[in-house]
Parts: C-alpha cells; sequence; structure tokens
C-alpha cells in the first residue's frame, strides 16, 4: 500500500488503542485488523462494552455495601452524650463531599460539552469530503456527456452538411470522413471516462445517512448531558436548602443517570477501539469496501486511493489518444478551410461551427483532465480520515472521560446523599423538645446559596453556548456547508 493521504498521520492515541487486547466470547485472541463484517471481531468488540457493564455491576454491588453498612451502623443503639458520636462533623465532611463529587460532574459535563461538538466536527468533516467527490465525479459525468454529445452534433449536422456542400471534390470528401472517423473515435474514448456512470453507491446517499444517524446521536448526547447537569444542579439545591423531598427525588435521578453513564462509556470505549482500529491503517478496509459496493476496476480505485508515482494514471492512455484526435480533426479542418472555402463558399459556416465545437470541445477536454487526476479526490479523502480520526477520535476520548467523570461523581454522591440526609435539621419545631440537639453543623444554604446561583448561572449560558455553536447545520451542496 502507499502512503497514507497529505496530511493525516495516525495519532498517539490511535496507536494505543489499537493496541487493546482483542478476543472473542471463548477469549481467544482476535486480530485487530478493522473487520466489523466478522463475527470474532464484533465479538471482540462487544466484550470492551461489556467491561462498562462489569464496571457497573461493581459499582452497584459496592453501592449497596456501603449502603447497608449504613442503615446497620444507623440502627445501632447510640452510647454516650451526642457531642460523643462525633456526628456533626462527620454530617458536615459527607456533606461537603458530595458537594465536592458533584461539582466534579460539573466540571466533567463541560468536557463532554466539547467532546460532542468535537465528535460532530469530524462527521460534519466526513460528510463534506463526501459532497465535494460526489461533486467532482458529477463534473466528470456532466463535461463526458457535454462533450460527447456536442461531438455527436457535429458529426451529424456540420459534417454531414460539409460532405454534401464538397462533394463535387472526392478528395475533399474524404477528408472530411476521416474527420468524422476521428471525431467518432474521441466521442467513444471520452465515453469510456465516466467511470463512475452507472454505479449503485452514491456518496450524497452515503453523506445524508451519515448525517442523518449524527443528528440523532448529538441529540442523545445534548440530552444526556442535560440531564446529568439538572441532577447535579437540583442536586445542589436540595443540600442547600436542606431539603428531604428533592434530595430523595435526586438520589433516584442520580441512579438512573449512573447506570446512563456507564452505559455511554461502553458504546464509548467500544467505538474508539473499533475506530482505532480502522484509522490505524484505512486504505485496504476503504478499498475492499468500495470494490464490493461499486464493482470498479480495482486500477481505478488504486489510483484515487492511494494516489503516488507507483500507481499510473489508468485513464493516461484514452487521454492522450482523444487529445491526438482533436489536434488531428483541427489540422483537417485548417486544410479543408484552405482548400475548400475558396471553391465552395457554402463551407465555410460549418466549418466555423465545427472549429467552434473543437474550441469548446478542448477547453472541457482540459477540464476532463485536471478533474480525472487522482489529486482532487485523494484531497478528499483525507480530508475525510482526518475528520474521522483526528476530531471524532479527540471527541470521543472526551465523551469517555465525560462518562467516567459522571459515573465517579454520582456513585460518591449516592454514597453521600443518605449520610447527608440524616444530618438535616427536623422541619417540625416540637421535635427539639424531646431532648435531642440541634446540628452543630452550620447551615450549607448559607454558604451555597452565593455560590450555587453563580455556578447555576455560569452552566446555563455554557450549555446555552454549546447549544447554539454546536448545533452542526449540514448542506449538501459544495461550497455552502456552514456551521452557526
Amino acid at each position: 500500500m502507499g502512503g497514507p493521504p497529505p496530511g493525516f498521520r495516525p495519532s498517539g492515541w490511535v496507536h494505543l488503542l489499537h493496541q487493546v487486547p482483542h478476543t472473542n466470547f471463548q477469549l481467544r485472541p482476535v486480530a485487530s485488523t478493522f473487520a466489523p463484517q466478522e463475527q470474532d471481531y464484533q465479538q471482540a468488540l462487544l466484550l470492551v462494552a461489556a467491561l462498562a457493564g462489569l464496571g457497573l455491576a461493581v459499582n452497584l454491588l459496592v453501592l449497596g455495601l456501603y449502603l447497608l453498612r449504613s442503615c446497620c451502623r444507623c440502627r445501632r443503639p447510640k452510647s454516650g452524650p451526642p457531642e460523643a458520636s462525633g456526628s456533626p462533623d462527620g454530617g458536615g465532611c459527607v456533606t461537603w463531599s458530595c458537594v465536592a463529587a458533584l461539582l466534579l460532574g460539573c466540571a466533567g459535563i463541560g468536557l463532554g460539552f466539547y467532546g460532542n461538538s468535537e465528535t460532530s466536527d469530524g462527521v460534519s468533516q466526513l460528510s463534506f469530503s463526501l459532497l465535494h467527490a460526489n461533486h467532482t465525479l458529477s463534473s466528470i459525468d456532466r463535461l463526458v456527456s457535454e462533450t460527447v454529445e456536442r461531438l455527436g452534433s457535429a458529426v451529424r449536422s456540420e459534417l454531414t452538411t460539409l460532405e454534401e456542400v464538397m462533394a463535387p471534390r472526392t478528395e475533399l470528401v474524404a477528408a472530411a470522413r476521416g474527420a468524422r472517423r476521428q471525431a467518432e473515435a474521441v466521442a467513444q474514448q471520452l465515453g469510456e471516462l465516466a467511470f463512475w456512470r452507472g454505479v449503485p453507491l452514491s456518496p450524497i446517499r452515503v453523506a445524508e445517512s451519515v448525517s442523518f444517524v449524527e443528528e440523532y446521536r448529538w441529540l442523545a448526547y445534548i440530552l444526556l448531558l442535560l440531564l446529568d447537569l439538572l441532577v447535579c444542579l437540583f442536586t445542589l439545591l436540595g443540600l442547600a436548602k436542606q431539603s428531604k423531598w428533592l434530595v430523595i427525588v435526586m438520589t433516584v435521578m442520580s441512579l438512573l443517570v449512573l447506570v446512563l453513564s456507564w452505559g455511554s462509556m461502553g458504546l464509548e470505549a467500544a467505538a474508539a477501539v473499533g475506530l482505532s482500529d480502522f484509522c490505524s491503517s484505512p486504505d485496504p478496509y476503504v478499498l475492499n469496501l468500495t470494490r464490493e459496493e461499486t464493482g470498479l476496476n480495482p486500477e481505478i480505485l488504486h489510483y484515487y486511493f492511494l494516489c503516488n508515482q507507483v500507481v499510473s494514471n489508468p485513464f493516461q492512455e484514452r487521454l492522450t489518444l482523444s487529445q491526438r484526435s482533436l489536434a488531428s480533426i483541427y489540422s483537417q479542418l485548417q486544410g479543408l478551410e484552405r482548400e475548400a472555402v475558396p471553391q465552395f463558399p457554402a463551407a465555410q459556416k460549418p466549418l466555423l461551427a465545427l472549429e467552434e465545437m473543437l474550441n469548446v470541445t478542448e477547453g472541457n477536454f482540459h477540464q476532463l483532465v485536471a478533474l480525472l487526476h487522482c489529486r482532487g479526490l485523494h484531497k478528499d479523502y483525507g480530508a475525510a480520515l482526518r475528520g474521522l480520526c483526528e476530531d471524532s477520535m479527540e471527541g470521543l476520548l472526551f465523551l469517555l472521560l465525560f462518562s467516567l467523570l459522571s459515573a465517579l461523581a454520582l456513585a460518591t454522591a449516592l454514597c453521600s446523599l443518605p449520610g447527608a440526609w440524616a444530618h438535616f435539621p427536623p422541619r417540625n419545631p416540637n421535635a427539639l423538645s424531646n431532648g435531642s440537639r440541634p446540628s452543630e453543623t452550620p447551615p450549607l444554604g448559607w454558604v451555597c446559596y452565593p455560590h450555587l446561583w453563580i455556578l447555576l448561572a455560569m452552566m446555563t449560558n455554557t450549555a446555552t453556548l454549546c447549544l447554539a455553536q454546536e448545533r452542526p447545520s449540514h448542506s449538501f451542496y459544495p461550497g455552502e456547508m456552514t456551521r452557526r
């Protein structure tokens, strides 16, 4: 295989994730070559995702044991005065550890917004590259069809008229017929240059499918991030107000978001490993897949995907023959103009029309030579790889970090919330008449209210800006794709 596309080099994260061991369900090693159609490779990625399920099970087990131990400790009879129990100081420590964990979760949410935006940017670059490649292929088909149609029209009308006008001079008629044969040969040679005509695979349809899936993925992560953000903020609000019912509701919601965080972590880990396998050596898979979907000549695919000096241009011979034929037709028309026009003035009009057609055909031919060169499509290929293997890979890693921080923060909060709730002062003032002393811990609300509202305003503004700037705006025409 040739070298990588210009500007694309697999990053260190790609090489690191590519070294992750791949095993199937029987724990047998599997090659790390990207092959999503093979069952063993699918099982290897499922095992990577299952590690997050194992982490969720361990997390829930540890959480259940901790809460069970806390309940057993609460039911033990207290010996000694309340001052000796150390509950006030412990309550403040538990509460502030919960607050610190939730603030860490809020920081992870910021990383999640950034990762979601980077992933969307990478997919948008992939879609734009596919659209630009479709524009190039469509331009080749259009130029070939237009040129062949012009040559056919010239053969049917101008050359036929010219032969009729010069009928008394057989040598001139023979020259005109020679120009006709060469024009038909050029039309045949140019018609074979439209290699993408009739191919069932359409880049614009692939771009539409990718953008459609990306929109739902982007929306799902936005909802998850906003849900996580609301749970963290309302939990902080419940701790600040020392509201038991709000803390209970947020405890249940935290458990739900904890499960979602571990689930998203599994999907992100499997996607990152699979993407690293693809990005470590993308050419073999893309070549094989394109050959299966299009049925094109392997020489053409190697020329455009590799684009190096080792692989020659498969259209070079046809282009050379067409250029020589056009030059020969032009010289023949020049000779007919010198010899036939003085004797047959009526031949001047079709000759001028033929020369104009040749000028237009020559301009289209030079455009075809530029479009058929591998530089343009290979550049689109490199841009698509950079979008997937740089931006999307970076976004996946940040989303993975968000899921990990969110899971750790919520697990810590779930362990701390029952202890903080137990130290909330009773709402009924008569509860103090039984001899119990109020908590000596300073009320958290006086400390947290200013910081909580500042944090709420900052996170709301951040989320609004991310939603306004991150949302991808796809346009399926090159040059018109914009991002807000």
